[in-house]
């Protein structure tokens, strides 16, 4: 694909303006030379230009990436899936019943009660493989996509540094998986609210909370699971630095998420589980019980935050020392 159609792909008619202004394009084929970087140039300024220069970069790959027909389509689907799942289950009317394990049962049995609980159901669901997708499909481009377009080495033209354009990738995958995670949230609720009655919350543990306190609970569960899919995120940036090939990517990181949730499944296997990257993804279940039990939460966000921390520093560490030639 050419530097022209990608642009015109990603719908954002001035995103190539915005990226590469006039005044960044002398020199041959608009390279600017590493020594006037190296000499005080604007790649190191920390000016208030500098500091608009960043903003710019970032809302041009937030353009990119968010009107791209791929990724919006990728959103659709988590707009599509709530709504499935609700009318399925309404229609299967199901009922409290015992037996079964795990938080998506316990999901299941609560939902006749309260539409409040097809958010979990659906947020549960969809961390099984949906959501990692749409994360992986945006972070396995980010890097390799622009390398297999051709634009990568022109990005890198523009004296910004390799540094803050990879802290912009990653940044725009985080809010991409935070929009995907909140687009489930929000229509599963307001699906469940139509189909379901809506009230007081019961929780696992048994107890009842208010329904503004059961929102707040869904609100911090969206958060943590927006947390597991960063650091999906900063996985896939670090895989993205090692291709030209955004679909060799992509099919990497999946194969990682499909190879770690089989381990995690594998008694034999289990003393390896928590330090799997996909072993405290539901871990939220314990955001609905009383009371909260912190010690899962708060090990599911250490293990979120050691990945996002080991992968990213691998990616910056294989991005701004790699020779780049596309």
């Amino acid at each position: 694909m050419s530097t022209v159609d990608r642009t015109a792909d990603s719908g954002a008619e001035g995103v190539w303006g915005e990226r590469f202004p006039p005044k960044s394009r002398g020199g041959l084929g608009g390279i600017v030379p590493p020594e006037r970087t190296a000499q005080g140039g604007s790649g190191g300024d920390r000016s208030p230009r500098a500091v608009t220069s960043w903003l710019r970069l970032l809302r041009s790959e937030l353009r990119l990436v968010f009107l791209r027909k791929r990724n919006m389509l990728l959103l659709a689907v988590t707009v599509v899936f709530p709504v499935v799942i609700g009318i399925a289950l309404r229609v299967a009317a199901p009922h409290p019943q015992g037996g079964g394990n795990g938080p998506g049962v316990a999901f299941f049995n609560q939902l006749a009660g309260n539409g409040v609980f097809l958010a979990f159901i659906a947020l549960s669901t969809l961390l099984i493989l949906v959501l990692p997708v749409v994360v992986a499909v945006v972070a396995g481009d980010s890097v390799a996509g622009e390398a297999g377009y051709g634009t990568l080495r022109y990005l890198l033209a523009v004296p910004a540094g390799r540094t803050r354009l990879l802290a912009v990738k990653f940044a725009v995958i985080v809010l991409f998986a935070l929009c995907a995670t909140a687009i489930v949230s929000a229509v599963s609720l307001a699906v469940g609210a139509g189909l379901f009655p809506v009230g007081p919350v019961t929780l696992l543990s048994g107890s009842t909370v208010p329904l503004a306190e059961g929102l707040l609970r869904l609100l911090f569960v969206t958060l943590y699971v927006a947390a597991a899919m960063a650091a999906l995120g900063a996985i896939g940036l670090a895989v993205s630095t090692l291709t030209e090939h955004a679909i060799g990517a992509i099919a990497a990181i999946m194969i990682l998420v499909v190879t770690s949730e089989v381990v995690d499944n594998v008694p034999q296997l289990a003393a390896i589980g928590p330090y799997l990257p996909t072993h405290w993804w539901l871990s939220f279940d314990s955001i609905l019980r009383a009371p909260v039990d912190t010690s899962s939460l708060l090990k599911g966000l250490l293990s979120f935050g050691v990945y996002a921390v080991l992968f990213g520093s691998f990616a910056w560490a294989r991005f701004t020392s790699a020779d780049v030639t596309s």
